[in-house]
């Protein structure tokens, strides 16, 4: 049975990485639970493996730093950050559980290359009590924001108690024929064993929420990354290219001008880029974004939603479809594969994020069962040993254009399934899963986000600044 509710595979939260920012975040957090009723005296932090090797441009000494602190990813004003991080620098002291303790940046943070045994995300805290009693844990990250203590589990062994069992794409194909109930049903009927109707609607309507206002900021601010590229934002100019120059004060009059706006084919392809570049230009400046299934991935599923709920027939309910069978599809990655790039290159990201988005858009089109299946396995098919190297260990050049052509994949994907007979195909949606986790385990670790390959290295650039 599928352990996973749709609802962690989406989760809000800061970029640039979700396994090496939200990750060691959560990790963080969890870890100072074991110290709320101890004075700490001193504590600091090991990064291994891809943490270590690209930990500086992913921001993961700034995650912990903050996750320590207690700050929460989901809420936290994200323009604080830069503050809370230069103080704890220059005071050499961090508040752990609401007390001080000594904490020197370049001391108790250890950027240790080698990879750990248990994982290629790995980070272990280290906390001296008042009481002499010394405290260790080694988490791992392993990809979407999910974390787990080093021989236990932290939150992938609840029981939800689903009433479906949609744990593979062939038990979803055999329920919905012989229930006669759509993907969206099926997975409506698990959720509410956890969580209320009111819930389920409030959550994704958050969820878009927060999309739409990452998209609009990243529509809406001009300049350049942080780290040291010096990659130029381009969502902005973009935009007001499409809309001939003009400017809108609000979200609402923004999308009004471009419901307005030319939809010729050029035009609507460049705005699906324009929505996706926004989303990863946001990422990479640490602003929140929504995990889909990860943070480096962020802008597919924003991007294809934006050209359903924009350019399309956007019906009542359609939000609540299409994040219900994208989220699904997540699940059955990270349940069958890995969506962690350390783990899988991008295949793992961008390529389940394409998967997610193809199976959303084509359920919202009235595709039946077999059809959003095959979307998705059509999207990852043509994903299939992409490879993750960040050019100077940062989620700016390659990532962002990546997730452009994951959205267009996306949609395409989508229109051949639905233009088809899924009964036809040759690939199916499981067989697709097992291959993209044999590729995973066959390729090279070079290639998996450790910027020691590919563009990595083939591209001369500075040191990133942060």
């Amino acid at each position: 049975m599928s352990r996973l509710s749709v609802f962690d595979i989406y989760k809000i939260g800061v970029g640039p990485s979700s396994s090496h920012t939200l990750g060691p975040w959560r990790a963080a957090l969890d870890f100072i639970k074991d110290l709320r009723r101890a004075q700490v005296q001193s504590i600091s932090v090991q990064l291994f493996g891809s943490l270590a090797k690209t930990g500086i441009g992913h921001g993961t000494d700034v995650a912990v730093i903050l996750g320590l602190q207690g700050y929460d990813p989901v809420t936290m004003p994200t323009a604080d950050i830069p503050v809370i991080v230069a103080t704890v620098k220059t005071e050499q002291r961090i508040r752990i559980n609401g007390q001080p303790a000594p904490f020197t940046y370049d001391r108790d943070i250890v950027f240790q290359p080698t990879t750990h045994p248990g994982h290629p995300n790995a980070l272990t805290f280290t906390a001296l009590l008042d009481n002499g009693e010394l405290l260790v844990q080694t988490y791992f990250s392993l990809g979407g924001g999910f974390i787990e203590r080093e021989g236990e589990s932290v939150e992938e062994e609840i029981d939800y108690g689903f009433v479906h069992d949609v744990s593979s794409g062939e038990k979803m194909i055999r329920l919905s024929q012989d229930s006669g109930k759509t993907v969206t049903r099926l997975l409506y009927e698990n959720e509410r064993c956890i969580r209320s109707s009111e819930e389920i609607h409030a959550r994704v309507e958050r969820l878009f929420q927060v999309m739409m206002n990452c998209v609009y900021r990243g529509c809406h601010t001009d300049g350049v990354l942080p780290g040291g590229l010096g990659v130029k934002r381009r969502a902005a100019l973009l935009s007001r290219k499409l809309l001939s120059g003009k400017t809108y004060p609000d979200r609402a009059s923004w999308l009004a001008a471009i419901r307005k706006a030319p939809k010729d084919f050029s035009a609507v392809n460049q705005w699906i880029s324009c929505f996706a570049l926004a989303v990863n230009e946001e990422n990479a400046a640490l602003g929140r974004v929504v995990t889909s299934p990860t943070n480096g991935a962020s802008g597919v599923i924003p991007a294809v939603l934006l050209y359903h709920y924009l350019f399309g027939n956007f019906r009542e309910n359609d939000l609540l479809r299409f994040f219900l069978c994208s989220g699904q599809i997540g699940a059955l990655f990270k349940q069958g594969a890995t969506i962690s790039a350390a783990v899988g290159g991008c295949q793992a990201e961008v390529g389940v994020s394409s998967a997610m988005a193809a199976a959303g858009l084509t359920e919202v089109l009235g595709g039946s069962t077999k059809q959003v299946l095959q979307a998705a396995e059509i999207a990852m098919e043509h994903h299939l040993g992409l490879t993750c190297d960040p050019i100077g260990g940062l989620v700016q050049v390659p990532c962002i254009e990546r997730n452009a052509m994951g959205a267009m994949k996306a949609i395409t994907a989508s229109n051949l399934a639905l233009s088809g007979n899924a009964t036809d195909a040759v690939v199916h949606f499981d067989a697709v899963v097992a291959t993209m986790w044999e590729t995973a385990q066959n390729m090279h670790s070079k290639y998996k986000e450790t910027s020691e390959g590919g563009l990595a290295v083939h591209v001369s650039v500075a040191r990133p600044e942060c």
